[in-house]
């Protein structure tokens, strides 16, 4: 220790000892980037719906699909024409076997579409939406081999469903 007098008083100075501290540096710092769990997330690019208040000329009509997800039904539908299909609640919940089937066919009919819009009323369930995307983005048709994945829908829009009854 190193001892200096000042005034007439010896004062003692002590020494920083931070071996122990330095020790358990070393050993936490790896074993905390070893046990790190590194997650993975899968992130679903979305986009939003164009205007529908926008006039179309007549010579650009094309096939826009939209999947609108009401409280008691799911609606597949093409924006210019309207509705393709409606599916009414079953008593365990949305008929999401009868929308992959729809959206199967639709997809036959326009091979090179790739996009879509799902329309939600307010109040509609996160796990909804998610369920709903699953089945505008991939079929899954069951053979005697497994599951196969049908690409059909990929390219998904989001948005605020219209007052139904349409007002």
């Amino acid at each position: 220790m190193i001892r200096s007098r000042r005034g007439g008083r010896h004062i003692e100075t002590a020494e920083l000892n931070i071996t122990a501290f330095m020790n358990l540096m070393v050993i936490l710092v790896p074993f905390l980037l070893i046990t790190a769990v590194f997650s993975r997330l899968a992130i679903l690019e979305l986009n939003l719906p164009g205007s529908s208040t926008e006039p179309a000329n007549p010579q650009e009509l094309t096939f826009q699909l939209e999947v609108t997800v009401r409280e008691n039904q799911i609606e597949v539908g093409d924006r210019n024409l309207g509705a393709l299909g409606i599916y009414p609640n079953a008593a365990d919940g949305y008929d999401y076997e009868a929308l992959s089937k729809k959206l199967s066919e639709i997809k036959d009919s326009y091979p090179d579409k790739t996009d879509a819009s799902i329309l939600l009323e307010s109040d509609i369930p996160y796990d909804t939406l998610v369920q709903v995307m699953d089945r505008v983005r991939v079929a899954e048709i069951v053979e005697e081999a497994g599951v196969r994945r049908k690409d059909l829908f990929p390219d998904i829009s989001i948005g605020d469903a219209p007052v139904a009854g349409g007002a």
